[in-house]
């Protein structure tokens, strides 16, 4: 799992300084030193780290701390805090309403995984009740039309885009509106990948943004992508106005540390995370939970949310009533079974949601 070496090296600094039977400046810098290692070892931005290392030993100013606290307990916490405000930029993102049309429009790197996290982004809010539709703005990537043809037919969600009209801001718009008329409350614009040396490929991205006056604008970023991640990022906020983060392929062994980069670049709030390449290997991303998980702690509010999700609601009344009462039958024993495999590999159950 992406993170998870980074998360196994800063537990283990945290652990060895609790260790230690005397917590003094010497143990504070070993196990600072420790983390940043391993910051920068996951490609983390350098200015980040430092930052963060900066802050820390503010916070933990061992020399006023009184006789008593738990000076382990201070630097535990301050490590957390740090970590957290890397990954939550202090604002919310735009959240469409049911019933109210929203646009929103997808922007990230060739091979990043976009169009897939279009469809997933869909397949989550149709779960929920939305009336979801994806528009394929994406003219640049031969196959890509086919590729969201296919996912949306797939999630059975409606589509719009076309094998022969070449101008993306055309297809956008007119996708836009056609699934306005349809009463669709999210319309997803999927747009063409594209790196930051390639100026023509942002200026059109702008003109599909200026076009479409999207409410929402969110960058895709594959979890991977190392170093570059920031800049990449930064570049994107200044073209588009990015108000969220999607990070896909955290099913993989990348180093992942600029996914936090990208973060601090965009200064907007990571809201899914892709876990696999199926429909439903999807997250909703909360700050807390996440580095709570990364750095050993658990997770119980995700994994409460993990059996909510695959226990249908309409279900979950009826069942308890009937525990309560004492009844506990084969066939409830086996519809329980189902759901627990619904929940996917226990490996990752276990990883994801409870503690390590």
């Amino acid at each position: 799992m992406v993170l998870a070496q980074l998360g196994g090296s800063i537990s283990r600094a945290l652990q060895q300084m609790s260790n230690a039977t005397i917590i003094d400046e010497k143990v504070l810098n070993e196990c600072l030193n420790e983390i940043t290692r391993a910051l920068l070892q996951s490609d983390v931005q350098f200015k980040l780290v430092r930052d963060m290392s900066t802050n820390i030993k503010k916070i933990v100013n061992l020399d006023d701390l009184a006789a008593g606290h738990n000076k382990r307990r201070i630097i535990q916490k301050a490590v957390f805090d740090e970590l957290c405000k890397i990954l939550d930029p202090g604002k919310p993102s735009f959240t469409p309403k049911k019933g109210k049309p929203s646009v929103v429009m997808f922007v990230g790197l060739q091979g990043s995984g976009k169009t897939t996290t279009c469809t997933k982004y869909a397949f989550y809010h149709q779960k929920k009740g939305w009336k979801p539709a994806l528009v394929c703005a994406d003219t640049f990537r031969a196959g890509a039309f086919d590729q969201l043809k296919q996912n949306a037919t797939k999630a059975k969600i409606p589509f719009y885009g076309s094998y022969t009209e070449s101008d993306p801001v055309k297809i956008a718009v007119d996708g836009v509106e056609t699934f306005k008329k349809e009463n669709c409350d999210l319309i997803i614009v999927d747009t063409s990948g594209r790196h930051k040396q390639e100026a023509a490929l942002f200026e059109e991205m702008r003109q599909v943004s200026e076009a479409t006056k999207p409410d929402l604008v969110i960058f895709v970023m594959d979890s991977s992508i190392g170093q570059a991640a920031f800049d990449q990022a930064q570049a994107f906020r200044q073209s588009v106005a990015v108000g969220a983060v999607i990070i896909t392929k955290m099913d993989g062994h990348a180093k992942g540390g600029g996914a936090l980069s990208a973060v601090a670049a965009t200064k907007s709030p990571v809201i899914f995370i892709g876990t696999g390449e199926h429909m439903d290997e999807f997250e909703t991303f909360d700050v807390k939970p996440f580095v709570s998980r990364l750095l050993g702690m658990g997770d119980l509010s995700g994994l409460v949310n993990k059996i909510q999700d695959v226990v249908p609601m309409d279900q979950q009344p009826e069942l308890l009533q009937k525990l309560s009462e004492g009844h506990f039958t084969f066939r409830i024993m086996y519809e329980q079974f189902q759901n627990m495999l619904k929940m996917g590999p226990l490996g990752q159950v276990c990883y994801s949601h409870t503690l390590i």
